[in-house]
């Protein structure tokens, strides 16, 4: 008996004593760490005719500190406690200002100190911007005059932005409406620390609740309660001087709107019961409209709680849905009812109703037209002309209709009929404009409009302007850019007339930058901004969009990078990356197409794989990976074979090149790109190793539907457990880094997915790496995390791939 303990004491001091590494963050080599931490060019904000431009500054990552800050996680929702806004919000920290064609920015003036800023809202009149400073002790609103460049603040750090922007503007652009802390909020109950007053009971009542799998949710009461004392607020009338009157008692307000005349407010409120198993989109609420002095007229919509919707990503609620202001009259509420109640799985000829009611909403509502397939969104032009869009997931179908508001006998014609994922036959979105109420209306010029589209064809990426006349329905091409050694994109039109728009030019090398041009003279276009490449050190990669056919002859792409001096004779046989995301398509002409352009500015993040052309390696980036489902296949059905063919392909695609070394090939995807990547190395022996990124891997622990797959795991248990990489743990022997955020805040990407999936690798003697980063969610967003995650990109591939033996 001595002998064997003896023995086995000796055995265990042979084996690693812990399986968990003691390491601190650490940051990636020199080449990727300079290409990480750069100064970001501003962000954009215009008023409606492009005159002004407020340029809004931030960094590029927030700091660990920062996200260590207090969090509560309910119904959904991440809010920092002790501040009453979202703890996921990312602040602008400096603001300056230019007219459009002047070539210097100004400098705000007045600004806080150390500025957390967000909410940016333009007064009606364009002439002010009002937004919301965070400070250590809550949210102040502030102001903003653009005529003199001067910033103030409005509040005490009171105000509420638990249910995002608490800021809504009067109509005269002299006050706001203001969401605020209520004088008599009670403490919130820390969990950790309460005495439980009993279990917490969760009961079905026989209906079928059958609801994705929802992150955040609340637990029990002390929960309910938190999120109630959270989320309550009063509404003030803030005037420009500071002064402020309460405007309505203390509630749960999702969201106040003001009628185009501004006479009117519809105020949304959420109630009780909540939910345990769906987050507060689908709580009940009460939407109730009031005058703009605070009188209430009526109620327009009251919702229960939803928590047992059909199946199907096209089910939707019964009753009035969508709620709003019609953009083209002073004060008239439209909304949605479903025909089939909101069962897609019910035949009917039609599936939604669209009705009106204008002020003072005491008539009778007036139907406007119906949908044959789910209302998708109205853009209102004026009494006679609006167009309606609907959509259907399960045959990819849209249509867009003409109708005239005024006259539901006159039957709606279809004018667009097409598959949405064909994006080489998309005619593009009708352009706007600001109407006399401040809103956005279809812009009519003697019964034509405009089209404005992306312009992807076979060849590459054209952006194109299209008069389009809505008697005939006939398109005239009024502008189409012709680059092919940059990218154009078309931002708006300014004046159609004189044939003023304003676009964005860049290319691989250099950064995006605004420009207005002259579509009727075709003159040299004129830079109105000028912001620097930050990432000068890969200015001179090699670049290019290849196009390739999987085995099936489907016709495939992906952008592929070569490190800077890479001899294109000489051909050095070099390790490669493939970084992609699976797309599913319902026909193979929509799957075959290109969206890659070879001129889009070379902008590595976090999350890019491009970095690695800094270490010696080529990279095929957004590589295509369509997974087919014609008729009444679904695209699951053969998910694993058209995943290994669509991998199969690129890498045969570079090889023929002659740029790679085909056994040192990684893999690569973040979320579904993760589940991608895990599969491939389970199922082909075509990569070295893989990087895995929040994703999912056991699609038992998601029964009720993932990405784009809408049967449930008992109707579909052989799909759920082919395509669950868990379920195939012993098969996978190739080197998997798997990388997860602690707090993953998506929907079915648990940390515990990751967690499952590598014991279940470790039991089998699988070479994998589990990496949790303390404080992260779905994306990642400290600096610390950033780095480290580099780093270990960095040493799982020099490792498995470069240095594979």
């Amino acid at each position: 008996m001595k002998l064997i303990y003896t023995s086995l004491i000796c055995l265990l001091m042979s084996l690693p004593l812990a399986a968990q590494e003691n390491l601190t963050y650490q940051k990636p080599p020199q080449e990727i760490l300079e290409l990480v931490d750069v100064q970001r060019a501003p962000s954009v904000s215009m008023d409606s005719k492009n005159r002004h431009m407020v340029l809004m500054y931030r960094n590029s990552y927030k700091t660990l500190a920062e996200l260590s800050e207090e969090e509560m996680k309910l119904a959904g929702l991440r809010i920092n406690p002790k501040t009453n806004i979202s703890s996921t919000v990312t602040y602008v920290n400096n603001l300056k200002y230019k007219k459009l064609k002047d070539k210097e920015a100004l400098q705000v003036k007045g600004l806080p100190q150390n500025p957390k800023l967000t909410n940016f809202s333009w007064s009606p009149d364009e002439t002010k911007m009002a937004f919301t400073h965070t400070t250590e002790t809550g949210v102040e609103v502030w102001l903003l005059d653009i005529s003199t460049l001067q910033a103030k603040k409005l509040t005490a750090p009171t105000a509420n932005a638990n249910l995002g922007n608490p800021i809504s503007w009067f109509r005269d652009s002299n006050a706001l409406l203001v969401k605020m802390l209520p004088a008599n909020r009670p403490a919130l109950i820390k969990t950790a620390d309460a005495i439980p007053a009993g279990p917490t009971v969760t009961v079905s009542d026989g209906s079928k609740a059958q609801n994705r799998t929802y992150q955040d949710l609340l637990k029990n009461k002390n929960d309910e309660a938190n999120f109630e004392t959270l989320v309550t607020a009063e509404l003030y009338k803030v005037a420009l001087d500071g002064t402020a009157s309460r405007w309505a008692g203390a509630a749960m307000y999702g969201g106040t709107g003001f009628s185009p005349d501004g006479n009117y407010v519809m105020v949304t409120t959420l109630h009780k019961p909540f939910s345990y198993i769906v987050t507060l989109d689908r709580f009940p609420t009460k939407s109730i409209i009031y005058t703009a002095d605070g009188k209430a007229v009526t109620t327009i919509n009251e919702k229960p709680l939803i928590e047992d919707m059909p199946k199907g990503f096209m089910a939707t609620e019964k009753g009035r849905r969508g709620v709003s202001w019609r953009a083209d009259k002073p004060a008239t509420l439209y909304w949605v009812e479903a025909l089939d109640g909101g069962d897609p799985a019910v035949e009917v000829p039609f599936r939604d109703e669209i009705f009106e009611l204008p002020a003072p909403f005491t008539g009778t509502p007036r139907s406007l037209a119906k949908t044959v397939n789910r209302y998708a969104g109205i853009m209102w032009g004026n009494d006679n002309t609006a167009l309606l869009n609907d959509r259907w997931w399960n045959t990819r179908n849209t249509k867009t209709y003409l109708f005239n508001p005024s006259d539901a006998s006159q039957q709606p014609q279809v004018i667009f009929d097409r598959n949405y994922q064909d994006v080489y036959t998309d005619p593009g979105d009708f352009d706007t404009r600001r109407n006399e109420w401040g809103r956005y209306v279809l812009n009519l010029e003697n019964g034509n409009t405009y089209l404005v589209g992306d312009g992807y064809t076979e060849k590459g990426q054209f952006p194109f302007i299209d008069k389009f006349n809505l008697n005939t329905k006939k398109k005239t091409r009024l502008y189409q850019s012709a680059y092919t050694d940059r990218k154009e994109s078309l931002n708006s039109i300014i004046d159609a007339k004189k044939g003023e728009v304003l676009v964005q030019i860049e290319s691989k090398n250099q950064y995006p930058n605004y420009y207005v041009i002259n579509i009727k003279k075709k003159g040299k276009p004129q830079q109105v901004t000028f912001f620097e490449n930050p990432f000068k050190k890969i200015a001179n990669v090699h670049k290019e969009v290849i196009k390739y056919k999987r085995a099936d002859g489907l016709d495939l792409s992906g952008t592929l990078y070569l490190p800077v001096g890479y001899d294109m004779k000489k051909k050095e046989k070099l390790p490669l990356i493939i970084w992609a995301y699976p797309a599913e398509f319902k026909d193979k002409n929509s799957a075959s197409q290109n969206t890659s352009n070879p001129n889009d500015f070379t902008y590595p993040n976090y999350g890019s794989p491009v970095y690695w052309v800094t270490r010696g390696y080529a990279v095929l980036d957004d590589a295509s990976f369509p997974i087919v489902g014609e008729g009444k296949a679904e695209p699951n059905d053969t998910f694993l074979g058209q995943l290994v063919a669509d991998a199969k392909a690129a890498i045969d695609a570079v090889d023929a090149l002659g740029y790679i070394d085909r056994n040192r090939v990684a893999v690569g995807g973040h979320s579904y790109g993760a589940f991608m990547t895990a599969n491939l190395l389970t199922h082909s022996n075509l990569f070295a190793a893989g990087i895995a990124r929040s994703g999912a891997y056991n699609r038992t622990l998601t029964p009720f539907g993932f990405q784009s797959e809408e049967r449930n795991y008992w109707e579909a248990p052989e799909v759920y457990n082919t395509m669950s990489p868990f379920m195939h743990a012993d098969k996978m022997k190739t080197p998997l880094l798997l990388i997860h955020g602690e707090a993953d805040n998506n929907s079915g990407t648990f940390p515990m997915q990751s967690e499952r999936y590598f014991n279940a690798l470790k039991g089998f003697g699988a070479p994998a790496r589990l990496v949790l980063l303390p404080k992260e969610s779905h994306g990642y967003a400290a600096i610390e995390s950033i780095l480290h995650l580099l780093w270990e990109q960095d040493q799982w591939l020099e490792k498995y791939v470069k240095n594979k033996k």
